[in-house]
């Protein structure tokens, strides 16, 4: 088995892949890239013991004796980078999401397909034991065909928004619109039925003082009804409701199957409940189970995020550099499958709430349509398509709030390890995994 060489741009969320590079034995962290200097100063000491190469510049970075890259940056700037990635000769694992416009999208597609080397989509959420297991389970026809389901990613960041968006008014979380960051509530789902998404409509909560209070211009949450090529329906809802909650829950043509909910205080994501007939019709037959699922490397998965998923990601698409064409590794299109009913959901949004259909970007005959659309609330790439970040327009929003969201943030990193601010950003970074 090869030792597979990794590079790392983006210290803060790269923490867990770092991590994965030093405790595996089929790979090896060798250059880390972040643009800012306090940030690679305090991972040195995090990687004394490796021989690693630091960088504050991509273009130096890239071309650096590494055979992949783990693009852990701006959740808005990941498809730039693969792409460049790809084309220096570099497998690719890309943090989420895959792309912010449908041009991206295409371009990106093209370069995989042209350079047949590996991109994955690090969607952690599938790996999660409860939906890792449903998808298993589901493959084994366990409730039969998929009919219904529910994925929620509900995550309130005001207590922590100093520590992610450190008071940057033009930070990428103040900036996207409602059903964007919809991976995780969408993705496990579409992981575990392996269905096509083709229609999508889109709802999106309104602006309340929660959001703007801390300089976001979104509504408070974005929700997709999104229709697969079966015929089915998933619910998909994420974004900053008051308390948390991560959920999965799919009904079958023969059975039922769920997660444990947080506040139910019994395994929650690392617990499953399966309801089902041993055939459709057979309401005699009813089985229940309910236990806590293993994948089998639980030794190794201590200390990884998210239920040991971030483990998971990684080890799969190392396992696939090395030829393993069984690892389970999410590729461009099925990210894709993921990432696109958010982006038309909001386009949905804008046209008053009705359905959009989903391209599907595996026909080239699809991508000339979409060529060109740049169409997102990024000015510095959407040029004359720039959508407004709520429906009713990007709200405007004083200075003094992300004033004080930064001090709040200086605060804390003055508190955190002796007064080191160096340190203490990269702590937070690192506490904070998405």
């Amino acid at each position: 088995m090869k030792t597979v060489k990794i590079g790392v741009l983006g210290a803060y969320r790269g923490t867990s892949m770092i991590n994965y590079c030093k405790r595996a034995d089929n790979a090896e962290v060798v250059a880390i890239c972040d643009k800012c200097h306090e940030t690679l100063d305090a991972v040195q000491s995090f990687t004394k013991d490796l021989n690693v190469t630091f960088y504050d510049n991509f273009d130096d970075f890239i071309k650096h004796d590494m055979d992949a890259v783990v693009l852990a940056n701006y959740a808005t700037e990941h498809a730039p980078f693969a792409i460049r990635a790809l084309k220096e000769g570099k497998h690719v694992f890309s943090e989420v999401l895959p792309a912010q416009t449908m041009k991206e999208a295409v371009e990106l597609i093209e370069t995989i397909e042209e350079t047949g080397l590996i991109y994955s989509y690090g969607e952690n959420y599938c790996y999660m034991p409860a939906p890792y297991e449903m998808r298993k389970l589901y493959k084994e026809g366990k409730i039969g065909e998929f009919e219904y389901g529910e994925g929620e990613y509900i995550h309130n960041c005001e207590p922590i928004a100093h520590s992610i968006t450190y008071g940057e008014r033009d930070h990428w979380r103040n900036n996207v619109y409602s059903t964007f960051y919809c991976t995780h509530s969408l993705g496990p789902i579409i992981h575990m039925t392996g269905l096509r998404p083709v229609s999508v409509t889109g709802f999106e909560g309104t602006q309340t003082e929660r959001v703007l209070r801390v300089g976001k211009k979104c509504g408070l949450f974005g929700i997709e009804m999104v229709t697969l090529e079966n015929g089915g329906i998933i619910k998909s809802i994420h974004g900053n409701l008051y308390k948390d909650s991560v959920w999965y829950s799919v009904y079958g043509s023969k059975g039922r199957m769920e997660c444990g909910r947080e506040d139910a205080n019994d395994g929650h994501i690392d617990k499953i409940y399966v309801n089902f007939d041993e055939y459709s019709g057979g309401y005699d037959t009813q089985k229940l189970e309910s236990y806590n699922p293993t994948h089998g490397m639980e030794d190794k998965v201590a200390g990884f995020g998210h239920g040991g998923s971030d483990f998971y990601s990684m080890y799969h698409f190392i396992e696939k550099i090395n030829g393993n064409n069984e690892a389970d590794t999410i590729d461009i299109y099925e990210a894709l499958d993921m990432f696109l009913p958010g982006m038309f959901a909001y386009r949905s949004i804008l046209d008053g709430g009705i359905p959009k259909d989903i391209p599907n970007l595996r026909n080239k005959e699809e991508r000339d349509i979409w060529r060109n659309d740049t169409a997102c609330t990024d000015p510095k790439v959407a040029g004359d398509m720039l959508l407004p970040t709520f429906s009713k327009g990007t709200p405007e929003i004083d200075d003094s709030v992300y004033e004080h969201i930064k001090k709040l943030w200086e605060e804390e990193c003055q508190k955190e390890n002796g007064g080191d601010y160096r340190a203490a950003a990269f702590t937070q970074g690192s506490k904070e995994n998405k």
